[in-house]
């Protein structure tokens, strides 16, 4: 649609976005999203939702509480960020992406006012789905938290639940150098009165997350306190446990990244909350679990994108999530034998010096950079690999990292794809297109 392709131009021209230009589009406060949703009516203030915060796993928990309350058979908005190919995987409702004409449509309304206002791309990107979300009457709407969370565009809203994934160090030149600090942030979702869950327990947040709840007189729920998990099969089977009781089965999960344990239990909790909160007593959980992909079409988490030789994308971009992911793949290695061929990219504003110490020297990396603005020069980074003793190869794109990884690969090898999200999301669009189709 041409009109639908000028406007996205137009807006992604007009409006600062973060993940182009890193925190010069970071707009402290609330005042900006405030007059924006004033412009088009409020739209936030007749939505009933649930508002998920946290440094790692908070799109993956969205998006189990977006199946699950798909599979209980309610219209359900999901907003997520960042995209990794399409600008409208942002807004969904039941799986299904906001409509160009829908885009077109808000922007032709508003688009004069919102100038004088002078938003970022994300305080409009909120704003558009949140009309959305209002305009088509979703019985329930899952908000992720774009970042941090007390300063966060999304955070008008008054939830009937806030849910905080979990805290590590990042985005500390925004959101605070220690973990207490970050936690304080984050802890900004939570509002009086409204049940608010932790996934994890950390002995530096748990304290500032009581505090708070205690402070505004809103039930505590520990996820991890509260339930366990253990999977068998890599991850395709896994059981919820309380007190060692099995209450949960899943099969055939898809969510196979062994982090994901975390994401199901802090969702898991979520749903429990909700259950009482809105009356259901209906256990569609594993359903729910299973069917995430079809339902929420989530991408980009430890999501296999070819065979003979494995290809696995995974959107890490931080030191808590390339650990993960380095254990994980490390896994494969040890399960399979197989050699392990890794592109990897990331942005100039993540903590470049902490994230090489975490990765595997026993894999070789074909270095790249997605094309934004924030992306580190491929050079700059594999200079910094190399002398800390990596085997690495330096490409200009991340088509060229990928051309390269396949041809080292043999069909038994392992190519793995992380670092960035603009990095993975690039690599998806190349299978997409089918370029890689001769290695499917």
């Amino acid at each position: 649609m041409e009109k639908y392709d000028k406007i996205l131009e137009d807006i992604f021209s007009a409006y600062p976005m973060y993940h182009k230009i890193g925190s010069a589009a970071y707009k402290e406060g609330l005042e900006n999203i405030g007059e924006v949703l004033d412009v088009i009516g409020n739209p936030h203030d007749g939505l009933r939702c649930i508002h998920v915060a946290g440094t790692n796993g908070k799109g993956s928990v969205s998006a189990i509480l977006a199946s699950y309350f798909q599979e209980l058979g309610m219209k359900t908005g999901l907003f997520t960020s960042p995209h990794l190919i399409d600008f409208r995987e942002r807004i969904r409702i039941n799986g299904e992406m906001i409509s160009e004409e829908t885009v077109v449509a808000f922007f032709d309304k508003f688009n004069s006012r919102f100038s004088k206002i002078e938003p970022s791309f994300f305080e409009i990107t909120t704003a558009l789905a949140f009309y959305h979300f209002a305009t088509e009457k979703t019985d329930i709407a899952i908000i992720e938290v774009g970042l941090g969370g007390r300063l966060d565009a999304t955070n008008v809203i008054s939830p009937l639940i806030s849910v905080i994934t979990n805290i590590s160090l990042e985005h500390t030149q925004m959101l605070g150098d220690s973990i207490a600090k970050i936690a304080r942030e984050k802890a900004g979702i939570i509002k009086r009165k409204t049940p608010v869950v932790v996934g994890e327990f950390h002995p530096e947040s748990f304290p500032v997350f009581e505090d708070i709840a205690n402070s505004l007189e809103s039930p505590l729920f520990l996820a991890d306190g509260n339930f366990s998990a253990r999977q068998a099969d890599n991850m395709r089977h896994v059981e919820i446990l309380d007190n060692d009781k099995t209450v949960c089965t899943i099969d055939d999960n898809p969510l196979r990244g062994e982090y994901q344990i975390k994401n199901i239990v802090t969702a898991y909790q979520t749903a429990k909350v909700a259950e009482f909160l809105l009356n259901i007593r209906e256990d569609v959980f594993a359903k729910a679990t299973r069917n995430v992909v079809n339902n929420t079409h989530i991408c980009g988490r430890w999501q296999v994108l070819a065979k003979n030789p494995t290809v696995i994308c995974d959107v890490a971009h931080n030191p808590a999530g390339i650990a993960y992911g380095m254990k994980n793949i490390a896994k494969e290695k040890m399960s399979s034998g197989s050699e392990i061929h890794v592109v990897f990219g990331m942005v100039k504003d993540k903590d470049i010096d902490t994230v090489t110490k975490l990765l595997d020297k026993d894999f070789s990396y074909h270095v790249c950079s997605a094309h934004i603005e924030r992306a580190l020069n491929p050079m700059a980074l594999a200079g910094k690999m190399e002398a800390a003793g990596f085997k690495c190869q330096t490409c200009d794109s991340v088509e060229q990292a990928v051309e390269a990884a396949l041809s080292g690969a043999s069909e038994n090898d392992l190519v793995f794809i992380t670092g960035s999200c603009f990095v993975v999301g690039e690599a998806m669009q190349l299978f997409m297109e089918n370029k890689k189709g001769k290695h499917a």
